[in-house]
């Protein structure tokens, strides 16, 4: 049986050089902004809260200290 992955979220296990694909998707969400980030253009992602961002700045804003 074939799986379509189109419009499925993709749960990542994010690693410091990378990461894992554990449940297949095209995409993943913002933490921040809540923007669909498709997998071949994720950039950015905090491996300690396991949390992708769609831009430098987004990731900037939520590791910023408070």
């Amino acid at each position: 049986m074939l799986v379509n992955n189109t419009d499925r979220p993709a749960r990542l296990h994010y690693m410091a050089n990378g990461f894992r694909v554990l449940t297949p998707g095209d995409h993943v969400v913002c933490g921040v902004t809540g923007v669909r980030i498709p997998l071949d253009q994720l950039r950015y992602w905090d491996v300690l809260r396991q949390q992708p961002f769609a831009t430098a700045q987004a990731a900037s804003e939520a590791m910023a200290p408070r």
